[in-house]
């Protein structure tokens, strides 16, 4: 393959924010080697997710464990050998105590050496835009002030899992209760875990259903959590009653903890119309509209901020699973 050629090198990072004296300030990183000052972010390790390796490029440039947030801007250039780099960004702040499961479901970390990253600061925004080196740079921390000026910054996600590949119905002699994950649905099923921790997930909602559950069960694991069983979740119950699953969304918005619902195909009309109902317009047009609405061990992520107007949806994203056949 000659140079210039192949796909897209995928790096992500994140915009670290907070909140000191009224003022909004971020965290930059100084790379030695290049003279620079800019966003903590590095290349995706092999069948990596961007989330994923978010959160872990600003422990290993910081020390910060973060939780991430609604997606910025990313960048797209070339490089010196004709390949394309797409950086994806999020706003992201320091874990709290309550991210404690999420953080107990990540791998350990090791610190970026001192010919990488030789020093961070936090910086006001107005002085973070000025020591930035690149420019494009500039284009996350704008829509992060933005965000920031009109209370969509601070926000909680609700993530929304279809379950891993399943056995085939006609080749399952049980019940639908009982139909369990094909192989790569479990592996699915472990490649979920890093992106509901890299979200700050701390509850964990399922259908009772066995392929659902079974889904979800390795961050519970990893995490130290009890999945809540939600029945209304499966899809006989959403047959007798949508209601019950509109309801148990609303009420995941609502108690502003990042969460993660898993349930069926067929019960994802339902969860996805909630949040359209909620959400601005731009997120609820980034919103699936076609069957299958996501695709087996996929996941939407849904960030919601507490506003003038009440509980808003403000971003939606989606993350196919990083294990296919």
């Amino acid at each position: 393959m000659s140079a210039g050629t192949g796909p897209a090198v995928q790096a992500a990072g994140a915009l670290v924010w907070r909140v000191r004296a009224r003022r909004l300030q971020v965290a930059l990183v100084h790379r030695p080697r290049y003279r620079d000052w800019s966003w903590p972010k590095g290349k995706l390790d092999p069948g990596e997710s961007a989330p994923a390796a978010a959160v872990r490029e600003v422990e290993e440039e910081t020390g910060l464990a973060v939780v991430l947030g609604a997606p910025l801007p990313g960048l797209e250039y070339e490089l010196s050998d004709g390949r394309r780099k797409v950086v994806h960004y999020w706003a992201a702040q320091v874990a709290g105590r309550e991210d404690g499961a999420a953080l107990g479901a990540r791998p350990h970390v090791e610190p970026a050496g001192a010919d990488e990253i030789d020093r961070w600061e936090w910086c006001d925004v107005a002085a973070a835009a000025r020591r930035l080196t690149r420019k494009a740079d500039r284009r996350p921390l704008d829509a992060l002030v933005e965000a920031y000026a009109k209370d969509r910054l601070d926000t909680r996600a609700v993530v929304v899992a279809r379950h891993g590949q399943a056995r085939k119905r006609a080749q399952w002699d049980g019940t639908e209760a009982d139909r369990p994950l094909t192989p790569l649905g479990a592996r699915q099923a472990e490649a979920m875990v890093p992106v509901l921790a890299a979200f700050g997930v701390a509850r964990v909602v399922t259908s009772g259903w066995e392929r659902c559950a079974a889904t979800v069960a390795p961050f519970a694991r990893a995490a130290g959590v009890s999945p809540e069983v939600a029945h209304e979740l499966t899809e006989a119950r959403h047959d007798e009653s949508p209601a019950r699953v509109a309801a148990l969304v609303d009420g995941c918005l609502d108690a502003r903890v990042d969460t993660v619902l898993c349930t069926h195909r067929p019960v994802l009309p339902t969860v996805l119309d909630v949040l359209a109902t909620h959400a601005r317009r731009p997120a609820a047009n980034r919103l699936p509209a076609e069957n299958p609405y996501l695709q087996p061990g996929e996941v939407l992520v849904a960030h919601a901020a507490v506003t003038r107007r009440g509980t808003r949806v403000v971003a939606v994203e989606t993350h196919r699973s990083t294990v296919e056949d």
